[in-house]
């Protein structure tokens, strides 16, 4: 094993270890007997649904920090703020049904934050943060919903190029790629709003060239690669592909994909795929990736300021080329 497949590993156990620290603050010793039931499901909850995956978004917030401080010294102590920053991150990535669970969730981070963090510099700000991104998830989730609601028929009037990049911008690229990074930077005491906007400009750069992948991936990956098969054109979304084939489609390709768009049928999924291959969309995509990477590795070449281009260029070679 190569010595950074080892230190991944380290990372991965000790960031898994911060989490049973968490577990305990949260659900043990109960101020009253009375609500330990309650706190018993609320472990519970958090078992089931948070410590599983890749955890790259957490991941992601004591990578960043550690590059912040420069390969110095760094106290276990702020080590492991870092990792409890990560869990939070971790924790609101839930999907969840029930909404007491949702709001359970929410408020845990809070929970855990106050609990780290309280009386120090960064407390504020990293509360702000979490709240502010808060409001823009729930607004990009709500964009997407109402583009692709299953109560009314396909508008493509409203799969516009705008549209669609708001989708990306509120529910993907703050949440999934600023949160992390601006977290780390809080904890690393860099609170100078042009350093925050400079990696604000870039990884919303990269949060959008994400989930264009994303959207690809969904109609042009492999399932067995992917773990899913892809259910964007069944859905209804609001996605890359079909934005981009409107765009270029001619009356009748565009009148195939009316007719079949968002039916959870077979031969109707195929029917789009068919005009997708007519208007080359693989092709189409490969051009995006490329002209992407140079726009995004410029961008990082030059607008990084004071901060380290290693904290940009981790997360871009996690996700470019990929394929799940």
């Amino acid at each position: 094993m190569s010595s950074s497949a080892t230190d991944g590993a380290k990372n991965g156990k000790s960031f898994d270890a911060i989490f049973q620290v968490i577990l305990r603050e949260l659900t043990s010793n109960a101020p009253d007997p009375g609500i330990q039931q309650a706190l018993d499901w609320f472990q519970q909850v958090l078992e089931y649904n948070v410590p599983h995956g890749k955890k790259n978004r957490g991941l992601s917030v004591v990578d960043t920090y550690r590059l912040l401080k420069k390969n110095a010294h760094i106290p276990e102590e702020d080590d492991q703020k870092a990792a409890v920053l990560g869990w939070c991150v971790e924790i609101r990535n839930v999907g969840l049904i029930a909404i007491n669970d949702a709001f359970y969730l929410e408020n845990a981070v809070y929970a855990i934050i106050k609990t780290h963090f309280d009386g120090l510099p960064s407390y504020v700000k990293i509360m702000e943060l979490f709240h502010e991104v808060t409001m823009q998830t729930i607004t990009g989730q709500c964009l997407d919903m109402v583009s692709s609601r299953p109560d009314e028929p396909v508008d493509f009037s409203t799969f516009t190029s705008q549209r669609y990049d708001s989708i990306v911008k509120y529910k993907t690229a703050y949440y999934s790629f600023y949160l992390p990074v601006a977290l780390a930077m809080y904890l690393a005491g860099i609170y100078d709003e042009d350093s925050h906007q400079r990696a604000k400009a870039i990884l919303l750069e990269m949060g959008h060239f994400f989930q264009v992948q994303d959207d690809y991936l969904d109609c042009f990956g492999t399932p067995e690669i992917l773990g899913k098969i892809g259910t964007d054109i069944q859905d209804r979304k609001c996605g890359w592909l079909i934005v981009q084939a409107l765009l270029i489609c001619n009356a009748e390709q565009r009148e195939r994909l009316q007719d079949n768009y968002g039916i959870d049928r077979p031969e109707c999924i195929q029917r789009v795929k068919d005009v997708y291959h007519e208007l080359a969309m693989e092709k189409v995509y490969k051009t995006f990736e490329d002209e992407s990477a140079i726009r995004i590795q410029d961008l990082i070449g030059k607008f990084s300021g004071s901060l380290p281009p290693s904290i940009f260029m981790s997360f871009f070679n996690k996700i470019f080329k990929r394929n799940k």
